[in-house]
């Protein structure tokens, strides 16, 4: 029985040299995918993921995805937002020709505000003829995109009472309204990307305290939202199904 015991006692003395293999084996694995993901080329970064896959023997891939998701993201939005912008701007030939429309950036998209003088009446939510012009050149670009679209109606403070209309609210929303459903209609764009919202008086530009910047108040915006809030949104919906309830905004 000594013997026996001696050669147990052995075994045992030794099975850390398998802790310390598999150790080794894993920083190894760990510090080849580091290197690779240093040197991002899309040739060997496609081999380097089907050798990783094979030894791992990981069924989807360790290192499943796209190289140009290690970008900034916040460089990439802004460089979004800035072909966006860019592109209006030239369709509209902004720089060349003196036109009511103004085009502003920030963490939503790119809006562009286009004032009540070139769109509508005074007191009215029937598109003007000349105003027919500006929209289509618009939706030129705006088919070539794929970010959601949200058109906002705004008004100046001074209040309407009318039977179409018993209060700036009313007129906003159909303001807002009219310009979707023309984009929509006369240019195909997906309803399912455009969203309608009448805001009244109440995010001017300026304060209401003259003609001149109650003019600047009276307009209809079009948001084009930025695709990484779009993604957002629709991750965050999408976890919220995944808990059993679902939300779904609209107009």
């Amino acid at each position: 029985m000594k013997p026996m015991r001696k050669h147990t006692e052995q075994e045992n003395a030794d099975r850390w040299l398998l802790t310390y293999a598999d150790l080794i084996t894993l920083l190894l694995g760990l510090f080849v995918i580091l290197y690779a993901m240093s040197k991002i080329d899309s040739g060997k970064y496609s081999e380097v993921v089907s050798a990783l896959n094979g030894v791992f023997g990981a069924p989807r891939g360790i290192l499943t995805g796209n190289p140009t998701l290690l970008e900034n993201p916040s460089n990439a939005l802004q460089a979004e937002r800035q072909k966006i912008s860019d592109d209006i701007r030239a369709a509209l030939r902004l720089d060349e020709r003196p036109l009511p429309v103004t085009i502003t950036e920030n963490e939503r998209g790119v809006t562009v505000h286009i004032m009540e003088e070139l769109l509508f009446p005074s007191g009215s939510a029937d598109l003007k003829q000349t105003s027919l012009v500006t929209l289509d050149t618009l939706a030129l670009v705006l088919r070539t995109l794929t970010n959601d679209l949200r058109v906002e109606g705004h008004t100046d403070n001074v209040p309407i009472n009318t039977v179409q209309f018993p209060s700036n609210w009313h007129l906003s929303v159909a303001r807002a309204l009219t310009v979707a459903y023309y984009l929509i209609e006369r240019h195909g764009l997906l309803q399912e990307r455009v969203s309608v919202v009448g805001y009244s008086e109440f995010q001017p530009l300026a304060p209401n305290d003259n003609a001149e910047n109650r003019s600047r108040n009276r307009r209809v915006d079009i948001v084009i939202v930025a695709n990484g809030l779009r993604k957002a949104a629709e991750r965050s919906a999408a976890a919220a199904a995944g808990q059993g309830g679902s939300e779904r905004s609209g107009t």
